[in-house]
């Protein structure tokens, strides 16, 4: 080989070398994070999603400038996103840097909630409580609406960019080439295969389908026509929830496997997955304890807590007090004569399909197929409406009721209290402008069944319904 040749070589490979380098840092380069707080760990720690499917947070930042006629409201808020003083990204979407800003999904989205005593009070932000504000199938289309429209170009998420960022040229070229048509390819992606929760009723806020997408996304199979609609669970006390039914139906009583899959479900990869962050997460919630009652319990009558706690313990404990026979299984739907929908979205065959899953570092072998709902214990459950598996009734008060009496309708989404029913307020002025429409009349969302407590007395009922807000 020439002398001129060897150079010319040499400096090929510097260049290639270079390249591969300069591509590494701006697309690949993974910048641990860590929050020496539990807490701040929950809301703000990374479980692996961003390097598989983070959004690349500037576009994140950029749609609501391009698009803001596809936003419910002004900003991100208008998602039921809760958001901390000093934070850029709502509680439960972690900020981690590979290769470029991404903004993923951890736990504490959909598990951290908030209230309000009014309008005008200040929100309580309540770790473990469901996010009975998140709207997320409405942020989900939000999302596919930006993708689907032609003005998601380079030229016009680069505008929205530079207005509150500085892109340096690498990065420019690299966004303006990859990361802008990558986005709205998966973007797009992602719309054909959840394009099925078009033709069945929606979520509405506080939430989700739990399984459907993953039968979709992970199974890699055909939607099969089920609604499995159901509310967001608390996570705290687990410590104390050892060997329960997790999820509305008990489809399995890991919580390890249900965090794993919980971690796939939100966009990690099997490679990306970070498991540490997972189970420090889960080890915090093994004692994280519900908020107590924020409001005034009823004192106008001297006995009437332990009044009370007396009916609860004679009707309720047995389904529902940590160490009741029932606690924590599965209750036949029979007995129940609650909605079968989420039920019968599940079956053997799925289990078995999630159990046979061979792509990752362990092996599922949990998942099963139940008879009923799983009887909850009730702590916390002041903050947990609305009730029934699907969030059919909208409080307490509604849920002692016969099913004829229960609202066929109200609005979920809302944050301000009603401590007199024990919910949140689900009708009125304010309740529609913030809340969505939730019709008990549509599949899936059905109020029927739980008929326990529904032939007390007037009495009896309120003394329950103010024991049950110590709880």
């Amino acid at each position: 080989m020439t002398p001129r040749r060897r150079t010319s070589l040499i400096v090929l490979v510097l260049v290639v070398v270079g390249l591969a380098c300069i591509a590494w840092y701006y697309l690949l380069r993974d910048v641990p994070q860590h929050y020496k707080s539990e807490e701040d760990h929950y809301k703000y720690g990374s479980i692996g999603v961003e390097a598989a499917s983070g959004m690349p947070y500037w576009i994140w930042r950029a749609l609501p400038l391009v698009f803001p006629e596809k936003m419910p409201g002004p900003d991100y808020r208008s998602f039921g996103f809760i958001f901390e003083d000093g934070h850029e990204t709502p509680v439960g979407m972690p900020l981690r840097t590979v290769g470029f800003q991404r903004i993923g999904i951890n736990c504490g989205l959909c598990h951290t909630g908030s209230v309000r005593a009014s309008a005008e009070a200040p929100r309580q932000i309540v770790y473990g409580a469901p996010n009975t504000t998140l709207d997320l199938q409405r942020y989900l289309r939000f999302l596919f609406a930006c993708a689907g429209d032609p003005r998601f170009t380079a030229d016009n998420i680069l505008t929205a960019i530079r207005s509150m960022h500085e892109l340096d040229w690498i990065e420019q070229v690299l966004y303006r080439f990859v990361v802008i048509p990558q986005t709205r390819k998966a973007i797009l992606k992602q719309a054909h295969d959840l394009a099925w929760m078009d033709g069945i009723p929606d979520w509405g806020p506080g939430r989700n389908s739990p399984f459907n997408p993953a039968k979709v996304q992970i199974l890699k199979r055909h939607y099969d026509g089920t609604i499995d609609n159901a509310d967001i669970e608390p996570l705290w006390n687990w410590r104390l929830r050892k060997d329960f039914g997790l999820h509305a139906d008990g489809l399995n009583n890991s919580l390890d496997e249900i965090f794993l899959n919980s971690g796939i479900g939100n966009g990690a990869g099997a490679n990306s997955i970070d498991r540490a962050s997972l189970m420090r997460i889960k080890h915090w919630i093994f004692d994280l304890k519900p908020e107590r009652y924020p409001f005034a319990v009823s004192r106008s009558n001297s006995d009437i807590v332990v009044r009370g706690k007396g009916i609860y313990q004679a009707q309720c404990a047995g389904c529902h007090a940590f160490g009741g026979d029932k606690t924590g299984t599965s209750i036949p739907v029979e007995m129940i004569g609650t909605d079968r929908y989420r039920l019968e979205s599940w079956s053997q065959d799925d289990a078995d399909a999630f159990d046979a899953l061979d792509g990752y570092a362990w092996r599922y072998t949990g998942f099963r197929k139940t008879s009923g709902y799983v009887a909850e214990a009730l702590d916390g459950i002041w903050i947990r409406a609305p009730y029934l598996h699907n969030g059919s009734v909208p409080s307490l008060a509604d849920l002692l009721k016969p099913p004829a009496e229960r609202p066929a309708y109200f609005y979920r989404g809302y944050d301000v209290y009603d401590p007199d029913n024990v919910g949140f307020v689900s009708s009125g002025d304010d309740a529609v402008r913030e809340g969505r429409k939730f019709d008990t009349r549509l599949p899936g969302n059905g109020n029927q069944g739980h008929l326990f407590g529904t032939a007390l007395g007037d009495d009896d009922k309120k003394a329950l319904l103010e024991y049950m807000k110590t709880l």
